[in-house]
């Protein structure tokens, strides 16, 4: 994900943008699943970040992958860990997908915005997601994932590293679809604030505006 789009994709001063609603989102998603489990697809993104958060955790019991789409991958590694793992995405085919995949891990199909979460958990884990949710909800939804960690509980998300909130809408992937971030000053206070711990920050795919983040609830 590149948050420095070319110059007619940025919102500037006094342009309107329209807020696609989530259910958009899911639509395009619905339309490129497949692409997650083809050869075309790179399983290997995020499974470094992965690993080291893992790192942090000091017990594997429960886990959710937020945005979890059809690729398994994710979820493999958590069960290899000792995770019972929940996921959830707003995509119906996404999750029709990663059910034929893992029939006996519990799949949600909800907005992680109103959702609620059935339980609190050890590992959370939102990669590449988080950045689909309205700007005006990211500081509630990141609340909402800290609230729902256990003590000592990791949570590992992507976002786009810019110093200000921002949001923008493209179609690299075909449908259009709508990013936002909070940008990493208030990121890093949303998660002090939260009672956690920033653990690691690192912009992973330099020089693009990729980064992930490793919290820690205290």
């Amino acid at each position: 994900m590149q948050f420095r789009p070319p110059h007619n994709q940025l919102v500037t001063q006094g342009e309107i943008l329209t807020i696609m609603h989530p259910t958009e989102v899911a639509a395009g998603y619905d339309l490129l699943a497949e692409h997650w489990q083809s050869e075309d697809f790179d399983l290997k993104n995020g499974m470094d970040a992965l690993r080291r958060a893992l790192t942090f955790c000091q017990e594997g019991r429960y886990a959710l992958d937020v945005g979890c789409g059809c690729s398994g991958r994710f979820i493999d590694t958590l069960c290899s860990a000792g995770f019972t793992p929940q996921g959830v995405d707003l995509s119906s085919q996404m999750i029709r997908l990663a059910k034929l995949r893992h029939p006996h891990v519990t799949f949600h199909t909800q907005d992680i915005c109103t959702w609620l979460l059935p339980r609190q958990y050890d590992f959370i884990c939102a990669w590449d997601s988080l950045w689909h949710v309205p700007l005006t909800e990211q500081a509630n939804v990141l609340n909402k994932l800290m609230a729902h960690l256990s003590p000592g509980g990791v949570c590992l998300f992507s976002m786009g590293g810019l110093d200000q909130p921002h949001e923008k809408q493209d179609a690299v992937m075909g449908p259009k679809m709508y990013y936002s971030t909070l940008g990493i000053p208030q990121t890093l206070t949303l998660i002090t604030q939260s009672d956690c711990v920033c653990r690691h920050l690192e912009y992973d795919q330099h020089p693009e505006t990729h980064v992930y983040v490793i919290a820690q609830k205290r």
